[in-house]
């Protein structure tokens, strides 16, 4: 992975310095190397592969796979199986991530209840908009003429190990339940079995995702230098944020990529419900607002704003260096517009597309992140996850603030509640 820089900031600023980058380089080592924070030393366990790999074999036949979760029990599988699935696994997937009563209708009326795995995903085991889904897909089974005492053959959990209502439930009926280990939330848990038993499904390796990953953390671990790719996009958001005029307060990912829109989706959760928040130290309400794009197609949308609206974007433009398939534009439609792409193949075109929007970027002065891939494949993407869920913890230091609590969403959940109980039933 490759990241190349064009911003405003001046390399002489004390974001740039040895010692700055130093003192934060001991702050995010002693985040990463917490007990109660695991999400960088997550690849290291196996074990997580081998019991996902076990529970993927006794279901493998089933044609269906319904994913039951919201937020990161949904966000991550769903950019896995968008990036990486196989076309001819001979699976169709769902994700039931919201409590829309049509969209949760349509859905099930495609598939068939009794040949489908129903996977629950929560930590707690009690999210509501989990349950609810839930619920619905057990009585959908029952109107198939499914037994209640046989949902454990078409049910499995992920759950915390410990305490958890569906652990509860795994081990008093018998359902097998897959672990999220309590020192990870949700939205760095798609390198967990959240993720890791869709992606079985689609036909994804998920040893090179491990292997991705564990390859990024070498580079992450190097010393604290502006050639450490973790360091270096840090400071220069950092400076961007604190520093720069005027101040940037958004951060776009945009992937000049179809097949991974989903990343950038992910990417919205990791960095917004980490990093928006109140600083206690600060004393003051603060973030990065991200902002889902993906190339071309935000080119025509956009991009037009990111060009010229107000400078307080900060984009990461992330580039395939290589795809699998290519097309050739020779054509005989007669027309300038046409003409001018005979001799060319889409993916040039594509590439095109990206170096002259990074080019019309710098003319603007704006602050830019060109990110390479050699190509789409677990081994990347098992980096990339990697990559920005560890830039997500560096970032928290800058901005005073814990990436890893929600206290924002648990309030909205508890007047939730609150407006429930006053409903009739």
């Amino acid at each position: 992975m490759i990241l190349n820089f064009e911003t405003n900031a001046d390399h002489s600023n004390k974001s740039f310095s040895l010692d700055f980058l130093n003192t934060i380089s001991k702050k995010f080592h002693e985040t990463i190397n917490r007990e109660d924070i695991g999400f960088f030393q997550l690849t290291e366990n196996k074990e997580h592969l081998k019991s996902t790999k076990i529970i993927f074999e006794k279901y493998k036949d089933r044609k269906h796979f319904v994913q039951i979760g919201i937020g990161g029990s949904a966000l991550g599988p769903q950019m896995l199986i968008d990036a990486l699935g196989k076309k001819d696994c001979g699976k169709t997937f769902t994700f039931l991530d919201n409590t829309d009563s049509e969209y949760i209708s349509d859905e099930l009326s495609i598939i068939d209840p009794k040949e489908s795995l129903f996977y629950v995903v929560s930590k707690s085991g009690g999210t509501a908009e989990t349950m609810a889904c839930f619920a619905i897909c057990r009585q959908a089974l029952i109107e198939c003429g499914v037994k209640e005492e046989d949902f454990n053959k078409y049910f499995v959990f992920s759950t915390d190990p410990v305490k958890s209502d569906l652990r509860d439930l795994a081990n008093d009926k018998g359902f097998d339940a897959l672990e999220i280990p309590s020192n990870i939330g949700g939205r760095f848990s798609v390198l967990t079995s959240v993720g890791l038993l869709p992606a079985l499904f689609a036909g994804i390796d998920i040893d090179q995702l491990y292997a991705g990953a564990e390859n990024i953390k070498k580079t992450i671990l190097e010393d604290a230098s502006l050639d450490n790719p973790l360091y270096r996009a840090g400071a220069e958001l950092a400076f961007a944020f604190i520093e720069s005029d005027p101040k940037v307060n958004q951060t776009i990912l945009m992937p000049y990529s179809s097949k991974l829109k989903s990343l950038s989706s992910w990417f919205v959760q990791l960095w917004g419900e980490s990093l928006g928040k109140y600083s206690e130290d600060k004393k003051t309400n603060t973030g990065l607002t991200p902002i889902p794009a993906y190339g071309a197609t935000d080119q025509h949308s956009q991009m037009q704003l990111f060009m010229e609206g107000t400078n307080d974007k900060f984009l990461f433009l992330l580039e395939l260096e290589s795809k699998n398939v290519d097309f050739n534009l020779q054509n005989s439609i007669g027309k300038s517009s046409s003409d001018g792409l005979n001799g060319y193949t889409l993916n040039q075109l594509m590439e095109a597309q990206l170096h002259g929007t990074i080019k019309a970027l710098r003319d603007r002065e704006r602050n830019i992140c060109h990110i390479k891939i050699d190509k789409n494949n677990e081994y990347n993407l098992g980096a990339l996850i990697v990559f920005f869920e560890s830039l997500t913890a560096l970032m928290g230091h800058y901005l005073f603030v814990d990436p890893f609590n929600q206290p924002g969403v648990e309030l909205g959940k508890k007047y939730a509640y609150e407006f429930l109980s006053k409903k009739s039933k």
